[in-house]
């Protein structure tokens, strides 16, 4: 099922709350009985087999192989192992491998990692589960392909392309993903192809700050407001005005972490003509006043400046 209506959508909105920048990469060809475990994870981990079969095994849940194509995305920093299909041994990747040519018996697994702190990012990450596995497919497989080739290499603007490459292989992945039979994709991801929900969603979405009403996003469905109100709530699961809040205070996050940002400002980019009702909303959403969040981000800037200079 295809949810794309043009313009911005809550999923692309998300996936660019997430892009990578200096994103860490891994590939490992490993043979005969192996084991490899990853005490701390990254904030959100894609791990892709691009030969052979592997064993994945995160904190909570059962294994899950992958096969070659296969792509896993973990979005938590729990401890996982990745071990032999065949069973567990002992033995670790390489970071450059080597390829074992014919008859090749092992697997080769290509890994990037997102280091992030936006509030975007959390967003997507709240809505995923812990670990899930996309099989391989047609769309995916040329990324597959060129991630391998690229992390082996050593030619200029390696990191930039890598990143884009992750970026890339993440959104295939998760489309692939939410349109699987059984997955539970987000609720907002499933109301986007609603005839009703959809349009509202995306325009929600292309223009956060605009004063928008029921009334106003119920027109852009061609419904009444009742019937707007009442489809929006039962396919995303809290009333239009309720999530148009909560999207603008995600996004006022992100605002109020950028240099020289002020409260005033970050209010009118969100949709609030004064500073005190975008507080109220804010604190309401976050637990925090705007100007105390900033400050704390401030104060984590600081403390990392000096720990770094400390080193």
């Amino acid at each position: 099922m295809s949810v794309y209506r043009g313009g911005m959508d809550a999923l692309g909105d998300l996936l660019r709350g997430v892009r990578a920048d200096g994103a860490r990469f891994d590939r490992a060809v490993l043979t005969g009985p192996w084991e490899v475990t990853c005490a701390e994870g990254a904030a959100l981990e894609l791990i892709t087999v691009v030969r052979g079969s592997a064993l994945l095994t995160a904190e909570s849940g059962a294994p899950r192989t992958l096969h070659e194509g296969d792509t896993a995305v973990i979005s938590t920093t729990a401890p996982y192992t990745a071990s032999s299909a065949g069973g567990s041994g002992s033995g670790s990747g390489s970071g450059s491998g080597s390829d074992a040519g014919s008859g090749f018996d092992g697997c080769e697994l290509v890994a990037g990692a997102y280091q992030f702190d936006g509030s975007v990012g959390r967003r997507l990450i709240s809505a995923l589960p812990p670990l899930l596995v996309v099989p391989g497919g047609a769309e995916c497989l040329p990324i597959i392909e060129l991630i391998a080739a690229e992390v082996s290499a050593d030619r200029p603007g390696r990191q930039y392309v890598m990143d884009r490459m992750l970026d890339w292989m993440l959104a295939c992945t998760l489309r692939d993903w939410f349109d699987l039979p059984g997955s539970q994709p987000p609720a907002w991801y499933r109301a986007l192809g609603d005839d009703v929900v959809g349009p509202a969603l995306c325009a929600m979405h292309d223009e956060p700050a605009r004063s928008w009403t029921v009334a106003a996003l119920a027109a852009r469905s061609q419904v009444s407001r009742a019937a707007f109100a009442r489809s929006f709530t039962e396919l995303v699961g809290r009333p239009p005005m309720a999530y148009l809040t909560e999207w603008r205070m995600t996004l006022a996050a992100e605002l109020l972490a950028e240099p020289g940002a002020t409260v005033a400002a970050v209010a009118g980019r969100v949709g609030y003509a004064d500073g005190f009702g975008f507080s109220d909303a804010f604190k309401r959403i976050r637990g925090i006043a705007p100007s105390g969040y900033r400050a704390s981000l401030t104060g984590s800037r600081r403390a990392s400046d000096a720990l770094g200079a400390a080193v």
